[in-house]
């Protein structure tokens, strides 16, 4: 499987899918940082380079990927499964994405979970015994999940989407990520 994603057919600097495009670079990056740990004998001291592997896949899970993952539940699939209510094999196979894509995201969360104790010690130079069978598992998964949004689900998203879906989910993130001041008036 390769997990090079192909941007060249996602769309322009203002296309709000290429964001999620975008994130998955980085998502790929750091879940091959995950497979190398995983095939990587860890000794006792903690070697930097291992500490500092983990330290930033620890901070990029927690700070990114959760983001990412509620980014597509609560803005992409929602629009994706808005856009998916006229009947059609499209939309019928968009709604099993999303619903294929979503349960896929806690599947990977709950595998973190049983992760993050071990890579949160190495990534404090501690040393600990890291189950590499479920680090590569995780990795890989996430790389195929990645892989599939980008080769299948974000293609179908574009043309359900079409010009007006875009412009509202490109609205819809701006919003997310703007930060509003309200003056306070007595």
């Amino acid at each position: 499987m390769s997990t090079e994603i192909d941007n060249a057919n996602a769309g322009s600097s203002d296309d709000p899918l290429m964001d999620f495009s975008n994130c998955h670079v980085g998502i790929i990056n750091n879940f091959n940082s995950l497979l190398e740990l995983s095939r990587t004998n860890i000794d006792n001291p903690v070697q930097r380079e291992i500490r500092d592997t983990a330290k930033k896949l620890y901070n990029f899970f927690r700070d990114v990927v959760l983001e990412h993952h509620a980014e597509e539940e609560q803005e992409l699939f929602a629009e994706v499964a808005d856009s998916a209510r006229s009947p059609g094999a499209d939309s019928s196979r968009a709604l099993e994405m999303i619903e294929q894509l979503t349960q896929e995201h806690r599947s990977l969360e709950s595998q973190w979970q049983a992760l993050e104790k071990d890579i949160k010690q190495l990534s404090k130079g501690k040393y600990c015994v890291l189950d590499q069978a479920a680090a590569a598992k995780l990795a890989h998964e996430y790389l195929q999940h990645a892989n599939f949004e980008e080769q299948d689900f974000l293609p179908l998203s574009a043309k359900l989407l079409g010009d007006k879906g875009l412009s509202s989910l490109g609205l819809s993130l701006h919003m997310r990520h703007s930060t509003v001041s309200i003056p306070n008036y007595i």
